[in-house]
């Protein structure tokens, strides 16, 4: 009878430390500035240009 609370504990307490993880994750996380938009748009522009499908053959 024990072992039966002791999952129920381990299960719901994984659940909930992994829940308060991904929430951590998401208010921790900040929008990007002009600036950074910027510089990850024109990296991006670059990473398509050099993309298999936009050489000439």
């Amino acid at each position: 009878m024990l072992t039966n609370y002791f999952w129920l504990f381990v299960t719901g307490g994984g659940a909930f430390i992994l829940g308060a993880a991904v929430a951590y994750a998401i208010l921790k996380q900040r929008p990007l500035s002009r600036a950074e938009k910027q510089a990850q748009k024109q990296k991006v522009e670059e990473l398509y240009e050099q993309s298999p499908e936009n050489r000439p053959r």
